[in-house]
């Protein structure tokens, strides 16, 4: 091993004394990257490698050139890169290698070798690394993909890259994003090609006898990538991805008209087609130069008419959920643009609530929607009529927690006569584990709404739940109604009702301490009632609830006397974690930082 670490050793000696040399380094620099290199060459080859020590060894030598990189600009020498440079940047490319073929799994480790060469100009490189990563890992289109655009767009070979896409095509016959990079490849060959000839021509150069294929030149090659993958790949969703990938460039128009019959032609049976065809009718062309606001609002409205008209063809045959979904998002996407002519925003509005209401009635809107519907008809004033879809949406999603809050706040806001059974109705549907806002809304409507009485009844029953997170919470909105209605006596007395009836939430322990606070002569005997039986439930991992408990005992009411005891009987409480963070609030406690 030291005969080998030698002979790496001495073939680096011309390079660095070639660096003192041209005065990039000093001696003793020098000398120091030779004392440091050796240690790392001495690492790469111990008898158990480590992952670790290799890259270190690359990041070292990548920070060298770095820093020759500097220097030279510097002093202003850029002489000598063949003797400096180009052997460091072999030496990193041999330690990557190595690298790589002991850890062939890491495909980090071929990528950073990648990034390294492009870097650092070796490009020469990158078809080799590619290369003997892909027949490790030919299972990764996304590395197949990197692969043909590095030829492509970093070693300007359109040949490789096709080479790499077939190749490619033969591991993932049925992979969607390798043929959409396959297509957008071809047509960008097929730009360049064409770009090449523009200038032979402005140029008038004779070309001889070689000509430009006029099939090449306008997309025959992507036409026949489009043409198997979707023989291969069947879907609308698909074909119009490659549709979009063709509009890009602008010599694509019969391969797009070509694509757009087939699309037509073969999947009418699907949502996406229609939705496309419908808004392409917005970009057709319309009314030339329409100076006045009217008259291009106007334009828009009939355009969004047309668009209209093809999602109502669209729903004779093919009346399912999706096909409603793509049409009220097209309504819906409109309506949220803006416009300063009434008539129009009006027509949008009205467009949209129609559409609402008609895929309600066939049963086929999607829940999200319904929220949207209601906004509407609140911000119109169409209260009798949101009374109802709200009242309409619960039925059609009857277990949906979402659903019954959003119906139980619009049927608040409009303050029906219906509230109160249907919230019973509502907790009697849901999962009771996911009723919590329910609840929650119940309380602040009753609060409102209902006499104290009524109130009671509810947080007594809410206390009965069988879920914790619902007797929880609820306690502690109990504990605040009635501080509120009742004053320091009915909260002391809620208070004793519910401290022995578990589960607790700290904020419940909280809230007394702050109501005992805020009286006129709060009790220390009362806070510290309220901190034990807060710590009882909580103490083994709130270091904050120690913390707040020590701090009332060196305030005015408390004994600081206390805060010893109270320090060692935390640190045999808490556990893990809390009790670093209580340690060290602890000690700025005490020297005064907090």
């Amino acid at each position: 091993m030291a005969d080998i670490v030698q002979q790496r050793v001495e073939d680096r000696l011309p390079g660095l004394e070639q660096l003192e040399r041209v005065g990039l380094f000093t001696k003793k620099e020098v000398k120091s990257m030779l004392k440091r290199s050796t240690a790392l060459e001495y690492k790469l080859h111990r008898s158990v490698l480590s992952k670790d020590d290799f890259i270190g060894y690359v990041q070292y030598e990548i920070n060298v050139l770095e820093l020759i990189k500097k220097r030279r600009a510097r002093i202003g020498y850029h002489f000598k890169r063949e003797d400096i440079e180009f052997p460091i940047i072999q030496r990193i490319n041999n330690v990557f290698k190595r690298a790589a073929s002991k850890w062939k799994e890491d495909v980090q480790l071929w990528l950073s070798q990648v990034a390294f060469c492009k870097k650092w100009g070796t490009k020469s490189q990158l078809s080799k690394v590619f290369s003997s990563m892909l027949a490790i890992h030919p299972d990764k289109p996304s590395l197949w993909i990197m692969a043909a655009k590095c030829e492509m767009e970093d070693l300007n070979s359109s040949e490789s890259a096709r080479h790499l896409f077939l190749r490619a095509l033969r591991f993932h016959p049925e992979n969607q994003k390798v043929y959409q990079e396959y297509f957008r490849m071809e047509l960008m060959h097929a730009e360049k090609l064409r770009k090449q000839q523009q200038e032979l021509e402005m140029a008038k150069i004779d070309i001889g006898e070689y000509t430009f294929s006029p099939e090449i030149l306008s997309g025959g090659l992507a036409e026949v990538v489009y043409r198997d993958a979707t023989e291969k790949i069947k879907g609308a969703q698909f074909m119009l991805s490659l549709l979009q990938i063709a509009a890009i460039f602008d010599f694509t128009k019969d391969l797009q008209d070509k694509i757009l019959q087939n699309l037509q032609a073969q999947h009418t049976d699907e949502s996406v087609t229609w939705d496309f065809m419908a808004r392409r009718e917005l970009e057709a062309p319309g009314a030339p130069k329409l100076h006045s606001a009217q008259g291009r609002a106007s334009d828009v409205d009939r355009r969004e008419e047309r668009c209209c008209a093809v999602y109502e063809e669209g729903l004779k045959s093919l009346a399912t959920e999706p096909m409603w979904t793509h049409y009220v998002t097209f309504c819906l996407d409109r309506f949220k643009r803006k416009t300063n002519v009434t008539e129009l925003k009006e027509k949008r509005r009205e467009r949209l609530l129609e559409v609402l209401q008609r895929a309600h009635d066939a049963l086929l809107l999607q829940e999200s929607f319904y929220r949207t519907w209601l906004q509407v008809l609140l911000s119109v004033g169409h209260m009798d009529t949101a009374t109802q879809v709200a009242i309409a949406a619960t039925k059609c999603f009857s277990q949906s927690v979402e659903i019954w809050s959003l119906s139980l706040q619009t049927l608040v806001h409009v303050k029906s006569g219906e509230v109160g059974s249907l919230f019973q109705e509502a907790l009697k549907h849901v999962n009771p584990k996911d009723s919590l806002p329910l609840w929650q809304l119940y309380a602040e409507w009753s609060i409102v709404s209902q006499c104290p009485q009524d109130t009671d009844a509810l947080f007594q029953k809410a206390l009965l739940s069988t879920v914790p997170a619902v007797s929880a919470a609820m306690k502690e909105t109990y504990l605040e109604w009635a501080y509120k209605t009742g004053g320091y006596k009915r909260a002391r007395k809620t208070f004793k009702s519910l401290h022995e009836h578990r589960p607790f939430s700290k904020a419940f322990f909280t809230k007394m301490v702050q109501i005992e606070k805020e009286q006129e002569n709060p009790k220390i005997s009362n806070l510290r009632d309220y901190y034990e039986r807060a710590l009882r439930e909580f103490g083994s991992t709130d270091d904050d609830l120690w913390m707040d408990f020590i701090r009332e005992e060196l305030g005015a009411l408390g004994n600081p006397e206390n805060c010893g005891r109270l320090h060692w009987r935390a640190m045999k409480s808490l556990v893990g974690e809390s009790v670093e963070r209580f340690t060290m609030q602890y000690t700025l406690l005490q020297t005064g930082h907090i």
